[in-house]
């Protein structure tokens, strides 16, 4: 594993947001994903990948009870993962869809809605909703599934409807759409889907589709998925815990309206105790720093070094590209 830093001394500050920023090639991505994040990790699990070359990670390291690296890989293995079974709300939905009077009087339980498991999804094609024909000199086919006609379950199951929507209804909703279809129900299970659903719309996904496959997001989208998981956590269970979270350029791809979501949901977890690490070069990111770290002078051989380390106002002082391109 190669790097361009050259020797130098990098302070992270807890409870705050900290931007590393800098000219393409400059180290960034040297120093947080391939030193600061595996070394912390190593230090809190007593195990992990062998981090970069590096002499020492001193401070108040023992604050920190976690480190997260939020990246864009997508969010599930199976093509039947999406947003909600990450999130966890799909159990939720499950059980709701469960204790309706047709399915109690058929026996159907959670797991009957299950797309995971056998019993109510289309045993033709395993709860995707299409089949893939594999071709002997050419590119496999997907075909939607004549048996269910890509609505994943058997009849039955869909005869199962909450409030008039059925399991293939719900799941075609918006996250914005389904926000207002459980938050009027009357139950207090409906209105607990709902608020876990928000965490979506804060960081600007509220136009995703609850059952859309994982591997139909970009990366941007994915790694705003795992913010939201981390936002929907309980403040219980937040508690307990002091995280470090790293991100490496979240706003790619972001309208600036959904920039401000994202800035607006990195000041929900730092209100929750947490620290965050973004790699970036959005300039409102940047001006919303409360601490900024800037490598350069330049990219490759010219770069790996600490050029500024400071808070934004003190950056419109110095002279770096950084502080001439905001």
């Amino acid at each position: 594993m190669e790097h361009n830093l050259k020797g130098i001394d990098v302070k992270f500050p807890l409870g705050v947001l900290t931007v590393v920023t800098g000219v393409s090639g400059s180290g960034k991505s040297s120093l947080v994903g391939d030193i600061l994040y595996p070394a912390l990790f190593r230090r809190i699990n007593e195990s992990g990948d062998q981090p970069g070359t590096h002499k020492a990670l001193s401070g108040n390291v023992d604050r920190i009870s976690r480190v997260e690296y939020v990246d864009q890989n997508p969010i599930g293995r199976s093509s039947r993962s999406n947003a909600v079974t990450y999130l966890k709300v799909y159990d939720q939905i499950r059980a709701l869809l469960s204790q309706q009077q047709f399915a109690r009087i058929n026996g159907f339980g959670p797991s009957t809605f299950s797309f995971n498991q056998d019993g109510g999804r289309c045993p033709e094609c395993q709860g995707d909703g299409y089949v893939r024909i594999e071709m002997q000199f050419m590119a496999d086919v997907t075909m939607l599934c004549e048996s269910c006609g890509g609505k994943r379950f058997k009849p039955d199951v869909l005869e199962v409807r909450y409030r008039g929507r059925n399991i293939d209804d719900i799941l075609n909703m918006s996250v914005d759409e389904a926000i207002g279809f459980f938050a009027a129900g009357p139950e207090e299970e409906a209105k607990a889907i709902a608020d876990r659903l928000q965490p979506l719309v804060d960081v600007g996904l509220g136009y995703i589709k609850l059952g859309q496959s994982s591997s139909t997001l970009s990366g941007g989208e994915s790694q705003r998925v795992k913010l939201a998981y981390f936002l929907s956590m309980s403040r219980n269970e937040r508690k307990s815990e002091r995280i470090m979270f790293i991100f490496d350029e979240p706003t790619t791809g972001l309208h600036f309206s959904d920039v401000a979501k994202l800035l607006a949901s990195f000041d929900a977890l730092l209100a929750a105790g947490h620290s965050i690490v973004v790699v970036e070069h959005n300039p409102d990111v940047i001006r919303s720093a409360d601490w900024i770290i800037d490598l350069g002078p330049d990219a490759g051989d010219k770069g790996g070094e600490v050029v500024f380390a400071g808070t934004p106002e003190q950056l419109l002082q110095a002279d770096t590209f950084t502080a001439k391109y905001i």
